[in-house]
């Protein structure tokens, strides 16, 4: 298992240069560290913020589990979707509302074919709310299939 959350994780974050804003680094509640995060206020409708994280060594025809905190909170936040890069044209997860402000876990299958993914790619869509945020944290990368619940 690899912790790629922010705080002392060890993998490689990138901020994308072809997006319209940039994730920033918030501190937890518990004091405990930081995640990323996106103000619903940042931008302008409709525009685009991607974090990318880079990942080496992946051992092909073998397949991995992304886990990974969540959160979007307040009304009409955007959308925050998770792209791998040998899949570009879809994205592999999309949450667009939140019932309330708690964090939840997303899992993501990664199966390394012929085809190996060297990046998995969080984008935050601006919505049309003025309050609340969008936030990841606590990424990790485990071998072998997503646990069940």
């Amino acid at each position: 298992s690899v912790d790629c959350s922010f705080s002392q994780g060890v993998c490689d974050w990138k901020q994308d240069t072809d997006d319209d804003f940039d994730w920033n680094p918030a501190d937890r509640d518990r004091g405990d560290g930081y995640y990323m995060a996106v103000p619903a206020f940042v931008g302008h409708k409709k525009d685009m913020g991607r974090l990318k994280l880079l990942l080496t060594d992946l051992k092909p025809k073998s397949s991995y589990c992304l886990i990974f905190s969540y959160r979007l909170a307040g009304e009409r936040v955007g959308k925050l979707r998770v792209f791998l890069a040998n899949r570009k044209r879809a994205p592999v997860w999309e949450q667009n509302t939140g019932k309330d402000e708690r964090w939840r876990t997303g899992k993501i299958e990664i199966f390394q074919g012929a085809e190996t993914t060297n990046s998995v790619t969080f984008e935050s869509e601006r919505g049309k709310g003025k309050t609340g945020e969008i936030g990841v944290d606590n990424v990790i990368l485990i071998s072998g299939p997503c646990p069940e619940d």
